[in-house]
């Protein structure tokens, strides 16, 4: 009988970036089994192998899926990600984001899986310092959300020393754009996104896009953030769990970004570009704690994961986002 392709439990695959994760597996010759509750991921973006509902606090229906399926590595996603709700709800985030890996790490525990791939974010480092941001800059996040994400990073490092548990930590910048041959892409409930409102705007679905802040210390007075493509993430994703089959690396936190920026003004004319179409705009006071500029230094990652993004290029990535933003609609 033919061997079985390795199956990597992709918790929250339904998702934005998780679905694009399962594709990117199943690309490289991984059974991906998409474990989520569906609170905010979608069934209809789950194409590349297994569908299971259920939740990262849930022990029971874990261990199920993990002894259904041999599960042989996680890739973990499942997080609530509203910057501003976790400011009004703080307990809601530390209960799923924090409480829930706990309960996940546990189940992998008990079912003798010891690799994981997780899903962090720059908003560990808060307003940093210094840009490009190295993985040595401090942790000092802002709001409930990256203090969340960084808990999670400092149990992982505890359980690799007392548990042997090997995990890479992928920093994200901003996730953006969607799959090259438009089979998923980004669709949120709220949104709150700068590229799909601007897509939005464009189309007419909403008035107009809110710019929040143009007195920042910027060439256009406008924030700069380093926008990266869904599909160059999927990839780190992939490339970070082989590294972990050789068992060369178990601990490690790495940046994920392009090394360049973009201003929302920027992305507003190149989305013009993109769409042939007017993108209008409004000026709203800027919100507590937006950094002026945020670019990650991946050098780290082509150093240690042999990556770098492929989708440098924001007019690109806008037009990628922008095949799939046509088709929403009828899919949400």
């Amino acid at each position: 009988m033919p061997k079985s392709l390795p199956a990597i439990l992709v918790v929250g695959g339904a998702g934005y970036i998780g679905s694009h994760v399962c594709k990117e597996l199943h690309k490289n010759g991984y059974t991906p089994v998409c474990y989520d509750n569906l609170i905010y991921g979608h069934e209809w973006a789950v194409k590349w192998g297994p569908f299971e509902t259920g939740d990262i606090s849930d022990r029971n229906r874990l261990n199920q899926v993990f002894a259904a399926y041999r599960i042989e590595g996680v890739i973990h996603l499942a997080a609530f990600a509203y910057v501003g709700e976790s400011v009004l709800d703080p307990a809601k985030y530390y209960a799923n984001n924090v409480a829930g890996t706990i309960s996940l790490l546990d189940a992998m525990r008990k079912n003798s899986v010891n690799r994981i791939v997780f899903s962090s974010t720059c908003a560990v480092y808060g307003i940093p310092a210094a840009v490009p941001i190295t993985e040595k800059e401090p942790l000092n996040p802002v709001n409930p959300y990256g203090a969340s994400k960084m808990m999670v990073e400092r149990i992982l490092r505890d359980y690799h020393h007392a548990y042997g548990l090997g995990y890479i930590a992928l920093r994200y910048f901003n996730a953006a754009g969607a799959d090259p041959d438009g089979d998923i892409g980004e669709v949120h409930n709220p949104e709150t996104h700068l590229i799909p409102l601007a897509l939005d705007a464009a189309l007419g679905r909403r008035n107009e896009l809110v710019v929040f802040g143009n007195g920042y210390p910027t060439p256009d007075r406008t924030c700069i953030r380093d926008y990266i493509h869904v599909t160059d993430l999927a990839r780190a994703h992939v490339l970070s769990l082989k590294l972990l089959d050789k068992n060369e690396l178990p601990g490690l936190s790495v940046n994920l970004g392009t090394g360049k920026g973009n201003s929302i003004f920027e992305i507003i004319r190149a989305g013009e570009e993109v769409t042939g179409r007017k993108i209008r705009h409004r000026i709203a006071p800027p919100r507590a704690g937006d950094p002026p500029v945020l670019i990650a230094d991946p050098s780290q990652a082509l150093k240690m994961l042999n990556w770098k993004a492929q989708y440098t290029d924001i007019r690109q990535i806008l037009q990628h986002a922008w095949n799939f933003h046509r088709k929403t609609d009828t899919i949400a």
